[in-house]
């Protein structure tokens, strides 16, 4: 939420790096300014420490682990803007409901995917070690694959994994580029 402090140093309070602070001087010299996605990373990145601040007692960046991140993407629920239909409700299962219903908002599959992305590439940069990665754990992954299955049945699209196209020379009308997550 604030976007003061970098948070750079796994080990710090949120005070910038002497090199962090090396870098973001020669860009500014340089006139040279971050991409989109850099810009977004840092702020991903700035809003986790800042939460993990919040939390009582507050949590260093070094004691991370992946339940605090289990814990941050349920809490980023409340900011979103994707309908997910209950089990119960009337309109489970139908990707486009005829009437509003009193089921919560979620953040959505895709979104919560990129930013587990660009965290788990901010932490190895800002000095974390891709062994002890906490967005790298097995149970972020399963939590995300859920939150995307559950998605789908609410919405009414199964979601069915693609298979490899194993022989290009074949006519498929299915691109090639599809990403494959397991």
């Amino acid at each position: 939420m604030s976007s003061s402090g970098s948070g750079k140093d796994l080990a710090s309070d949120g005070t910038n790096s002497p090199s962090d602070c090396h870098h973001q001087q020669l860009l500014q010299n340089l006139g040279g300014t971050l991409s989109r996605y850099e810009s977004q990373k840092r702020r991903d990145w700035n809003t986790f420490g800042q939460y993990l601040k919040n939390q009582r007692p507050s949590v260093p960046l070094s004691q991370c682990n992946c339940n605090h991140v289990l814990d941050f993407l349920r809490y980023l629920d409340q900011f979103g803007k994707t309908k997910v239909h209950l089990l119960g409700c009337i309109f489970y299962g139908q990707p486009e409901p005829p009437a509003p219903c009193t089921c919560p908002l979620r953040q959505a599959w895709g979104s919560l995917d990129a930013l587990i992305g660009r965290l788990r590439a901010a932490y190895e940069e800002n000095g974390g070690s891709p062994e002890t990665n906490p967005f790298a754990s097995g149970s972020i992954r399963m939590y995300l694959r859920e939150v995307k299955e559950s998605q789908a049945k609410a919405r009414g699209i199964p979601y069915k994994k693609k298979k490899k196209n194993t022989n290009p020379s074949k006519g498929n009308d299915e691109p090639n580029s599809t990403m494959h997550f397991s």
